[in-house]
């Protein structure tokens, strides 16, 4: 895996220009997928793929791999966007949002009430929000650390699938 999927991103991703047409690459992660050894399973639809591990083998914060690829002036730009499964990064964003907007009330009320000459003593409770979400963003952190090994296999097997090498 590339160096710049060292750091910690909340949704690592990388893009590629491939000399190979679109259709040639659909039919190689197909032929990948189809051996059987990978122990990589995925869906295949015009343009698009979606790789991830057995169902055995995956956890609570295991990726999946979205890619995507499409025609070029060099032949084919291939992107792809490691990620915690749907209900996983969806509940992430609800929670996010959840924080967000409670902030956001508590501030125009605390606000509000300070102009006004009232207590504003609710606003102590937006360093409280900020604490819940540095740590929900540490608890993501340290679940994609939990899905490091897994997301470098996905990895390797669209490098071995396509024949190529992907820096970023």
């Amino acid at each position: 895996m590339s160096e710049s999927h060292s750091h910690f991103q909340i949704r690592p991703r990388f893009k590629v220009n491939l000399s190979q047409s679109p259709d040639l690459i659909k039919s190689q992660l197909e032929e990948g997928l189809n051996q059987g050894d990978s122990g990589i399973y995925g869906t295949l639809i015009e343009g698009h793929a979606t790789l991830s591990l057995p169902k055995e083998d995956q956890h609570y914060w295991s990726p999946q791999l979205g890619l995507s690829f499409e025609s070029s002036d060099s032949g084919s730009l291939l992107r792809g966007l490691y990620g915690p499964r749907p209900e996983v990064w969806t509940m992430f964003v609800l929670f996010y949002s959840i924080i967000g907007f409670a902030a956001l009330v508590i501030s125009i009320i605390g606000y509000s009430n300070w102009s006004l000459g009232q207590s504003a003593q609710i606003l102590w409770a937006v360093p409280v929000l900020m604490v819940v979400f540095l740590t929900l963003y540490l608890v993501s952190y340290f679940g994609q650390k939990m899905g490091r090994k897994q997301m470098t296999q996905l990895h390797t097997f669209v490098e071995q699938a396509l024949g190529i090498q992907i820096r970023e």
